[in-house]
């Protein structure tokens, strides 16, 4: 029986990560991965291949937009089997880049499921390993909804959605959420009619208002059709494809409409099930997430739990942080993780970011707040390039002390960093203002909005 000072239990970003540094500080490390590859959802069916298909797509829909800059092009078409070629060679590249860093390393990969028999044993298949720390990585797979199946063929999660061998006449989207939006759009721009049902009377979830209604807007004038404050009642097959009927909420009315294809993307749920974890005594809460303390330790000593299995945002960079704070913890280091800097990103056209608190959070804790706001149509860089659409706004106490940040617009996934580190160092809106920003750029933005947090925006 071989022995591990720790051995993680899944290979996604939290996963392999935690490995790779536990190795790092000295530990006797196995990861434990049944999938067929490395790299969890994320790298298998979820960040990773979605994003190579909404890069894709942007080039493909870029194309009908080229007009209004004098570029003519004529006789484009779309080998669709060549895109998802290029999605999964990506994937496959990167899956063997975390074998190659597990070698490098020193962490063992152990292929299969994993079953804790008790407190400091794991079992793979015949094989038994003992471990003086076990680490729960599992991750998390799409949520469902009571009465509908997802076959992968007509009604789809995320997964199926990534592997269509043809695109839809009409794909519904059921959820208006980060995934929903994303894979709606990909659809949208390789031909596809997408409706985005969803029950609350906004998209985004979540997000700060304001900006999710400017996604809203743009989001509709790139040819989503929204469909808000309808829950999702039945699905049917038939002959002629799928019908979908609606409850109206709040308004004792039913719709109906037909589709192609349904993707369901109300969210994920944590994959807990099959390890044993009741048996043992772990503590799993009502939403089947697995109770840990603030070093991530689990009720059961010596058995550990971080990412989309644990409570928090379920965003495969906490997952990591995550990971590198839990190991460290255990190897005798410092290690925390401050989740009101750990941003979220909706990689549509806009792009959609997000960090710390939302107007709505701040107005319902009666907290005093001054907002800055900046619009991307008064950027030199996004004039030049035609992204204007969507704006910057910064929310900071009346010292300016930064509460939260949020981005509609192009490249908002990079440009909320420089908050996210101004917020993480305790920089104020007027060092965020002093900070001189490179012209032409989409970061003077950020600048802008901070001068108007504090009365002196020059370009709005």
């Amino acid at each position: 029986m071989s022995a591990y000072d720790l051995i993680v239990i899944g290979a996604g970003p939290g996963g392999y990560v935690a490995a790779i540094r536990a190795a790092q500080l000295g530990m006797k490390v196995a990861c434990v991965e049944g999938r067929g590859s490395l790299g969890g959802t994320c790298l298998n069916v979820g960040c990773i291949p979605s994003k190579a298909l909404l890069t894709s797509s942007s080039k493909y829909a870029e194309l009908s937009h080229l007009a209004a800059h004098g570029i003519a092009v004529e006789g484009a078409s779309l080998d669709l089997g060549a895109l998802m070629a290029r999605k999964d060679k990506i994937v496959g590249d990167l899956t063997k880049g975390i074998a190659f860093l597990f070698k490098k390393n020193g962490v063992d990969h152990i292929e299969g499921w994993a079953s804790f028999p008790a407190p400091g044993q794991v079992k793979v298949g015949d094989d038994s390993y003992t471990a003086k720390n076990i680490l729960i990585a599992t991750g998390s797979e799409p949520a469902t909804l009571p009465g509908v199946e997802i076959d992968e063929v007509d009604v789809l999660s995320s997964t199926g959605a990534l592997a269509l061998k043809a695109a839809p006449k009409h794909l519904v989207v059921i959820g208006a959420g980060v995934i929903g939006l994303e894979l709606g759009q990909v659809w949208s721009r390789l031909g596809s009619k997408v409706t985005v049902v969803e029950y609350l009377d906004r998209i985004l979830p979540g997000i700060d208002g304001e900006i999710a209604k400017l996604s809203q807007r743009a989001l509709s004038k790139r040819g989503l059709k929204f469909q808000l404050g309808r829950a999702l009642k039945a699905i049917e097959t038939g002959e002629n494809g799928l019908t979908l009927t609606l409850d109206r909420v709040g308004k004792d009315k039913e719709e109906q409409i037909e589709a192609d294809k349904v993707l369901v993307a109300i969210g994920r749920r944590p994959v807990t099930r099959g390890l044993g974890l009741e048996d043992l005594g772990v503590s799993i809460n009502t939403r089947g997430f697995i109770e840990v303390d603030e070093t991530f330790q689990t009720s059961v000593p010596g058995i550990f739990a971080i990412g989309d299995c644990v409570p928090g945002p379920m965003l495969a960079h906490k997952a990591e942080e995550d990971g590198v704070a839990c190991v460290e913890i255990m190897a005798g280091e410092h290690g925390h993780v401050d989740y009101n800097t750990v941003p979220g990103v909706v990689y549509t056209d806009p792009e959609v970011a997000s960090v710390g608190q939302t107007e709505e959070a701040l107005k319902e804790a009666g907290a005093e707040y001054i907002t800055g706001k900046f619009a991307f149509m008064a950027n030199s860089r996004a004039r030049s390039t035609g992204e204007t659409d969507g704006a910057v706004k910064v929310l900071a106490t009346p010292e300016g002390k930064i509460l939260g940040a949020h981005i509609c617009g192009a490249h908002g996934g990079d440009l909320i960093a420089e908050l996210v580190l101004a917020m993480t160092k305790g920089a104020t809106v007027e060092e965020v203002a002093r900070t001189c920003h490179a012209h032409p750029a989409m970061g003077e933005a950020v600048k802008e909005a901070c001068l108007d947090a504090l009365g002196r925006a020059i370009h709005a």
